[in-house]
């Protein structure tokens, strides 16, 4: 049986948020252990000129919610970027999952084949439907809920790669 755009999207996504906010409660368990504000982590950046956690988190929900919507011939949700705890990233991730949620099969189904249009570096790219999930959007989702739990994990928060992947079962 050949694997549906939904399960290679929505279910992706879905088990990439699980992981994502585990990880973030890991960080915030651990700043608050420490009497650390949660600021200091969530402005954390792996290298100067990389965006800082925060960011991060919020590009990794802005893919999972926005693939979605594009491969569904839907309007992309507009959402503020107004996040200043770990409570706040985790609602979001939250909120991500419930809108993750929320489609279905059929609402994906045929979208393979669906183009869809975004700017890359200022500069205008059409992708199919396929394409666009496997070649940008996974991609890019994935990088940033990395470099969350790099983010995290170079600044002390005991993160594994079990945390990263989640249960296998």
């Amino acid at each position: 049986m050949p694997i549906s755009m939904h399960q290679a999207s929505a279910a992706a996504f879905s088990r990439g948020l699980v992981n994502l906010a585990h990880v973030l409660r890991k960080g915030a368990e651990h700043a608050a252990s420490r009497k650390i504000e949660d600021r200091v982590f969530l402005d954390a950046r792996l290298y100067p000129d990389m965006l800082p956690l925060t960011v991060q988190v919020r590009i990794v929900t802005d893919f999972a919610r926005g693939t979605l919507a594009r491969l569904a011939g839907q309007e992309v949700p507009k959402w503020e970027d107004n996040e200043t705890t770990f409570a706040d990233l985790i609602a979001r991730v939250e909120r991500t999952q419930e809108v993750v949620k929320s489609f279905t099969a059929e609402q994906l189904e045929g979208s393979e084949t669906r183009e869809t249009t975004r700017a890359i570096a200022g500069k205008p790219r059409t992708f199919t439907g396929l394409a666009y999930l496997l070649d940008f959007a996974l991609p890019n989702f994935y990088f940033h809920a990395t470099t969350t739990y790099a983010i995290l994990r170079h600044n002390g928060v005991e993160l594994g790669k079990r945390d990263f992947l989640g249960s296998l079962d």
